[in-house]
């Protein structure tokens, strides 16, 4: 998976999920916010952190936003400023734009003026929308529905050495593996006596929630 540059512009909750989660993944993240306290809050989770007005087209334009591949803009209440944003970011020749909705009469508008995509917050998780958006596997996260999903992992560091039949992560973490790739080598039939080997791939499928706690214990590697 090629490293790529974000630029998320807006630190609400789900702003703050997406910029986090796409870091830790490993690529450049800038993150803007109009509330100091936000960006510093978030400032060791990121690249850069920036308190700017992000309305402001010479103040993104100083900061190099044109050389970002993808903008996700996720501002709060205020429709007007992720409009203006959306047309700001997208009049600087960013290639990729991915923009928070209200409403889905917000939603046209965003489509309207630009964004390639338009998420509802009720309806997507930030972290499942940066998944989306780095995927260059289908297998690195597909979603089946909005409660389940597949996921492909690294093999934790505490499952090495260990058996599918001894881990039993159906009853200790809720999901099951599918598929376990060892070098090109894709076995579709894991048994229980199998035994997890370091940098395994694991095609892992469980619900979000599952799924999520179980990111959340692999991200402590």
């Amino acid at each position: 998976m090629s490293s790529k540059q974000y630029v998320v512009i807006g630190l609400g909750r789900f702003g703050i999920s997406v910029a986090k989660t796409l870091y830790a993944m490993g690529h450049d993240v800038l993150a803007i916010d109009m509330d100091e306290d936000l960006v510093q809050d978030i400032s060791d989770s990121v690249t850069h952190a920036v308190q700017m007005d992000a309305t402001d087209e010479n103040a993104l334009r100083t900061l190099g936003v044109r050389n970002f591949d993808v903008a996700v803009i996720t501002i709060g209440s205020n429709i007007q400023a992720s409009v203006m944003v959306t047309l700001l970011v997208k009049e600087l020749g960013i290639k990729y734009i991915i923009a928070k909705g209200h409403s889905e009469l917000h939603a046209k508008v965003l489509y309207k003026i630009g964004a390639d995509r338009v998420v509802l917050p009720e309806k997507d998780m930030g972290v499942r929308v940066a998944h989306n958006l780095v995927s260059s596997n289908i297998l690195d996260y597909i979603e089946l529905s909005p409660d389940y999903s597949i996921i492909e992992i690294e093999s934790p560091k505490e499952w090495v050495g260990e058996t599918l039949r001894d881990l039993n992560v159906r009853a200790n973490f809720g999901i099951n593996i599918m598929a376990v790739r060892k070098n090109n080598e894709i076995n579709v039939s894991p048994t229980a006596e199998d035994v997890i080997e370091p940098h395994d791939i694991l095609v892992v499928i469980g619900s979000i929630d599952d799924l999520a706690k179980l990111e959340s214990i692999i991200g402590r590697d």
